[in-house]
This record gives structure tokens, C-alpha cells and sequence, in this order.
């Protein structure tokens, strides 16, 4: 009777096998309550273990600190809102270059240490990517279904940033990528576009409250200068305000002027040409003077036209903590900020502000308008593959960027 009973469920058996070698089940995600198909779960034997690579700092340093390793976990979903994403694109920024070498660490390691265990290391940098939403939690909207091509940033107190194959953010850090651009190119609009887009709408009020709390833009017929506007954030800041029609001006080094005026400012200065550098004297005053170089709240001092704000995104807010703690520092703070003000509004009748990124789910969908009315198109200056990434941040210490520095999985 045994061996009868196997012979009649033997051919059933072997069409059942069938049919699953051709159509694959889907495959239930215990953590999230959702339902992920077997080709969105990454192939190799490594991954179904729970492992990726990533770039991973130890310690704090120059480029040689970065270690790749092929044994880190995956990230997990720890809260309703969470978004796992499997990274196609990355990019290298100043900020990353800075953290490498312990910039904001006393600040930062206070937001993302538990005050159980104050464990600093190790840390994955990275702050913006293209991908693959592969798991999301409870909360996530219906709008973002697994599998969708996404575009996002990673907060800066994330320990796991978007140098790895895998990332975890919050889902209001992600949204759809827009179809006009390929990988690399999403990958390189959101930490530059959002910190332009909030030293302009937030700190600068250039559209007014609506500006800085919705995705409306504004500040037509308004005058900016674009100090640094071949940079990551120099190139989408100029095409940000020529999009709102603002009437642009923007410095750079000789080889980029051409490149900066077809991105569409009205005047585009050598900043090395000092009979140019004075024809922007002509224009004066600005609104806003944005300074994209790096050249910090002192350069206000040395301009030779009036502005009503200048507003750097070079604030020496976390230096000052690293150097002198967190009270300390934050005094220093405040009394720089007062004698700069004092100096600028005697000498030019304006303020001086910083400016800071902002993963703000309106700005991204601002953002996201510009490129699908293709109004803003971001530039690359270079690409790497993932091996290579230590070479994108030995490209940034260089210098003298068009555009970004992208990384490619």
C-alpha cells in the first residue's frame, strides 16, 4: 500500500515541481507583513544570509581609513515607517569628506548612539542614492509598492550610510525617482539639490513662508549671486533660481564659466579675474549672496557690494563643538554669529546666515518638478564603480568639480 500510494502521487509531484521552476512563489517577509517576489531578493548565497558589502569607517582619519568588507549585515526594519533600499548609484560629497575626517562627531555620535551603549564605530558614509525599494514597514504609504526605482538621502546622524549595497532610511526620505534621469544621474540631485533648496527657501525666505513650507518655489525678479556655481550644490542652485526667475549671477574658476552660463545665469564671473570680480560691484544690491565655495561667514567681510543675506553653507556650528564641547561651543556659536551680523550690517546693510541641508519631503517633491519639467539637470563630473570609491574622494580633496562624483554598485 506504501509503495502503491508514492507511485500515484509521483507524476502529481513532479508537476508541482514543474510549475514552480516556471513560476516562482513570493516569498512572505515575517518582519513587515509584506509580500516580496523571489527577483527582488538579491541572488547570491551571501545575500540570502543577510550580507552585503559596504565601505565602513573604523576610525577617524584620511582616505586610507576606509575599509571595504563583504561580511556586513543587512540592514533591518526597526519601525513602521522604515524603507530598506538596494542601492544601484552613490555619490561622494564635501560632507562625507568631512566626516571622514571627525567633522560634527560630538554632535552626531549624541543623535545616533543609544545612551545605553555610546558606540561610535563603525560608520558607513554616504548621504544620497538611486535604488530598489525591496522592504518597507507597516506605515510605509501604498504609493511606494515594492520594487519601485527611488531616489533618497540619508539623515546625518545615520550610523549606515548609502556606501553600502543596502540602506535604511525613513520613508520620508525616499520618494519615486523621476524617469527622466538614469541612475546616476538620480542619484546626484537630492543632498545637493535639498541643501541648495534650503539655504535658498528656508534660511533665505526667497519665496516667502510658502517657499520654505510647501513645493510652490518662488522669488521671481529677485537678484542672487551664486559664489562657487560649478560645484555639486553651485550647479542645481543656479538652475533652481533660473527656474523661478531669479536673476542669477555666479562665480567660478576660468574653465567653468562656459559651463555655468549655459545652465543659464545672466553673468558668470572668473573668480580669479579681479576686473571681472568688480563688475559684479554694478549689480549690487543682492538679495541673497549664496555662498557655495566654502568660503565661510568671513568672506562677508571682504565683499565690495551690498546684500541683504549672505548665507553660508560653511557654518562653523559643529567645528566649534568638536573643538570646545557642547556648551562651550555652542557660546562660541552665538558670539560669532552676533559680531559677524554687527560687522555685515554696519559695512553692507545685510545679515549673514547659515545654511544647512534639509531632507524635507516638499523640498525633494520641489526637486523632483524641476527635473520632469526638465529644468534642472544635474551635472557629473565623474563616475567610479563601487571598488573604486576611496578614487571619487581623492577626485572631491581635488578640487574644482563640474558637478558630482558618482558611484555606481
Amino acid at each position: 500500500m506504501q509503495v502503491a500510494g508514492r507511485n500515484v502521487f509521483l507524476p502529481l509531484r513532479q508537476t508541482v515541481l514543474g510549475a514552480r521552476r516556471q513560476y516562482p512563489v513570493a516569498r512572505q517577509s515575517k518582519s513587515a507583513g509584506t509580500q516580496t517576489n523571489v527577483e527582488q531578493v538579491p541572488p547570491s548565497a551571501a545575500k540570502c544570509h543577510g550580507k552585503m558589502r559596504g565601505w565602513q569607517l573604523h576610525s577617524y582619519g584620511d582616505i586610507d581609513e576606509l575599509q571595504l568588507s563583504d561580511k556586513l549585515k543587512i540592514p533591518s526594519i526597526r519601525s513602521s515607517n522604515e524603507c530598506l533600499v538596494r542601492i544601484r548609484t552613490t555619490t561622494v560629497n564635501p560632507i562625507d569628506v568631512a566626516m571622514l575626517r571627525g567633522y560634527g562627531a560630538t554632535v552626531l555620535n549624541k543623535m545616533r548612539c543609544l545612551p545605553s551603549d555610546g558606540i561610535e564605530f563603525p560608520l558607513i558614509l554616504g548621504r544620497e542614492f538611486c535604488g530598489e525599494l525591496v522592504h518597507k514597514g507597516m506605515g510605509v504609504s501604498e504609493s511606494l509598492p515594492l520594487g519601485t526605482r527611488v531616489w533618497g538621502v540619508v539623515p546625518l546622524q545615520a550610523s549606515a550610510g548609502a556606501h553600502a549595497e543596502y540602506v535604511a532610511v525613513p520613508s520620508y526620505c525616499i520618494s519615486q525617482a523621476p524617469d527622466q534621469l538614469d541612475d546616476c544621474e538620480a542619484a546626484s540631485v537630492l543632498y545637493a539639490g535639498l541643501t541648495a533648496w534650503s539655504g535658498l527657501y528656508v534660511t533665505g525666505g526667497l519665496g516667502g513662508p510658502c517657499g520654505a513650507t510647501t513645493s510652490s518655489g518662488g522669488g521671481a525678479h529677485k537678484r542672487v549671486l551664486v559664489l562657487g556655481g560649478s560645484g555639486g550644490v553651485g550647479t542645481l542652485a543656479v538652475q533652481i533660481l533660473k527656474s523661478q526667475k531669479v536673476q542669477v549671477l555666479a562665480t567660478c574658476s576660468a574653465r567653468n564659466v562656459e559651463m555655468v552660463r549655459n545652465l543659464g545665469a545672466d553673468f558668470v564671473v572668473d573668480y580669479n579675474d579681479c576686473e571681472a570680480m568688480e563688475e559684479l560691484c554694478k549689480y549690487a544690491p543682492y538679495d541673497i549672496v549664496l555662498d557655495c565655495a566654502g568660503q565661510g561667514a568671513q568672506k562677508a567681510e571682504e565683499l565690495k557690494y551690498d546684500y541683504r543675506q549672505y548665507i553660508t553653507f560653511s557654518s562653523p556650528m559643529l567645528a566649534n563643538i568638536d573643538q570646545q564641547g557642547l556648551v562651550f561651543g555652542a557660546i562660541k556659536n552665538v558670539g560669532d554669529l552676533v559680531q559677524t551680523n554687527f560687522k555685515s550690517f554696519v559695512q553692507r546693510g545685510g545679515l549673514v546666515k547659515w545654511g544647512f541641508f534639509s531632507p524635507a519631503p516638499h523640498g525633494i517633491e520641489f526637486l523632483k518638478k524641476l527635473v520632469e519639467s526638465r529644468k534642472l539637470i544635474p551635472q557629473i563630473d565623474c563616475s567610479f564603480d563601487f571598488a573604486e570609491l576611496p578614487k571619487a574622494f581623492e577626485r572631491l580633496k581635488g578640487g574644482h568639480m563640474q558637478g558630482k562624483a558618482v558611484v555606481k554598485l
